[in-house]
């Protein structure tokens, strides 16, 4: 048996007392560093690389979480091919005649499925609507679970037979590609890697083609109407398939606003509000725009496709016990996934009250 001495004992709590230290240096620095713009990440790393690369994604996904709260990435399961055809199609709904698209307008919905008119949506704690129209393709259960009778069927355009096709090819692999990095998330959390995947499963994530129309006469609109106000997205994680267009910037933590760029092949993948509620403000649900170009510009179109990912309604958002500690004390009332989802609907003038 190894004998103690004092003078050992003293250099254990010595090397624990420092290797404390590292860990909170490490931790201040990561949540101090400010990004000029968002890291790029290889999900083939996390999903078919080294135990090695594995570690070091989990990581880098940690570090721009705690941060900036948005990575883009690259080698996800979305094709350039399949991304090109639902802008395609979704670029010739938005050119209907508007009595058209009124059409798959549907009363009753909350705007969960089909088309969503100009002006409708404004962002949490604003009454005017943003300068924007757009249409939702939601979950589709196929395996015989009760849980697709809470959700309605989705609404398909007649005149764009394509459309369905596409359209839910485009969800499966986003949610796909989601799934992915709740598991690299998980990791860095501590928890099991598949903590989310049940809780995902038939998860009522939403994908949403989104048109900025033109605007023939930009003094017409409000002064504080803009293509999308600042907010933070209500679900757990937001993957972005791109724009048409540059527009979409995100608040630093020093106040100042920087652009998110990322290259045609990479999905952008931000954390929402769900995300920073389960895991007590640990991972940060960065607040993000679309401003409007000069006025010279305001007469063309921007396009974009965002993914948000949800789980299912019953899903316990209550803050995880190991993001709680006397540094950080519980700052989220427990709430479902369902429960939450309402509130902010209601709050973003898609539901009434």
């Amino acid at each position: 048996m190894e004998k103690w001495t004092r003078h050992s004992v003293d250099q254990v709590l010595v090397t624990r007392r420092f290797e404390k230290d590292c860990l909170e240096f490490k931790k201040t620095t990561m949540s101090s560093r400010l990004y000029d713009e968002i890291p790029s990440l290889d999900l083939a790393h996390f999903t078919t690389g080294t135990a090695e690369q594995q570690k070091k994604f989990v990581e880098d996904l940690g570090e721009a979480y705690n941060t900036i709260g948005f990575v883009a990435i690259k080698n996800h399961y979305l094709t350039d091919d399949l991304s090109e055809q639902l802008y395609e199609v979704m670029k010739k709904f938005f050119h209907l005649p508007e009595e058209v698209k009124n059409k798959y307008e549907i009363e009753g919905m909350a705007g969960q499925r089909g088309y969503i008119g100009k002006g409708k949506e404004h962002a949490k704690g604003r009454t005017t609507g943003d300068l924007k129209e757009f249409y939702h393709i939601g979950q589709e259960v196929t395996d015989g679970d009760p849980i697709k009778s809470e959700y309605p069927g989705n609404v398909w355009v007649e005149e764009l037979p394509g459309l369905q096709e596409v359209g839910l090819e485009v969800y499966r692999r986003l949610e796909q590609t989601g799934m992915e990095m709740l598991r690299a998330i998980a990791l860095y959390l501590g928890l099991e890697k598949n903590y989310f995947d049940g809780k995902v499963k038939n998860g009522n994530s939403i994908l949403r083609p989104i048109h900025y129309f033109p605007i023939d006469d930009p003094d017409s609109v409000p002064a504080d109407a803009v293509r999308a106000a600042e907010h933070g997205d209500i679900n757990l994680i937001t993957l972005l398939m791109g724009a048409s267009a540059d527009g979409l910037q995100v608040l630093r933590k020093d106040g100042k606003w920087i652009p998110i760029t990322a290259l045609p092949e990479q999905l952008v993948v931000n954390v929402g509000d769900m995300l920073e509620r389960l895991t007590n403000g640990k991972l940060k649900s960065t607040i993000h725009r679309v401003v409007n170009p000069p006025k010279e510009m305001m007469r063309s179109s921007r396009f974009s496709i965002p993914f948000f990912m949800h789980p299912r309604a019953e899903m316990d958002l209550s803050c995880l016990a190991n993001c709680i500690d006397e540094n950080n004390k519980k700052q989220f009332e427990d709430i479902t996934a369902g429960e939450f989802l309402n509130q902010r609907l209601a709050e973003i003038g898609l539901k009434k009250k």
